[in-house]
């Protein structure tokens, strides 16, 4: 008996399957974390897996295989760089499912297909990020002149053409009288 042998076919045509679990995994390498259906996701899984797999050895043969499925050079190049050698000692289960409800529209369910090892963008990493940039272009007194020059002229067209419609209204009440 083969058992376990089955796919969901996700009531879509083979190529348009296909071209949905290229994407999807695609963008579960690009991001890390993606959110869809739960039949979506664990599809999507079976075909991440086979790909970190082949990721954790950089080969030709490996880079070949794995490009046939990856059309993005960047996604490839980060999976063979980045994301193989992090899952290097864990010998399968890359990817975890998280459940999230069901969507409003149709009520299917909807989880977070994630890879294993991801960490969530952190406030002190943000804010440690807001400082180094502002940092790198200091304020002068130039600047702020410049940066609100702008915003007087667009505050004296506002009162133009407040003043423009104002006109207008008050001729065509005379013009009525």
């Amino acid at each position: 008996m083969n058992h376990k042998n089955g796919f969901n076919p996700l009531s879509r045509t083979t190529a348009h399957r296909r071209a949905m679990s290229r994407n999807m995994v695609t963008s579960l390498l690009r991001f890390e974390r993606i959110t869809t259906t739960s039949s979506k996701a664990k599809e999507v899984r079976k075909a991440a897996e086979r790909l970190i797999t082949r990721a954790k050895e950089d080969t030709v043969h490996n880079r070949r295989i794995v490009a046939k499925f990856i059309q993005d050079e960047k996604i490839l190049n980060k999976l063979f760089t980045e994301v193989g050698p992090r899952m290097k000692e864990r010998n399968g289960g890359y990817t975890r499912i998280l459940k999230l409800g069901f969507r409003q529209g149709d009520a299917a369910d909807v989880v977070i297909l994630e890879l294993v090892d991801y960490k969530l963008p952190s406030d002190s990493e943000e804010a440690a990020e807001k400082p180094a940039k502002k940092a790198s272009k200091p304020k002068t007194a130039k600047t702020e002149k410049s940066e609100k020059a702008p915003a007087k002229k667009a505050s004296t067209r506002k009162a133009s053409t407040k003043a423009k419609a104002e006109a207008e209204s008050s001729e065509t009440a005379e013009a009525t009288k």
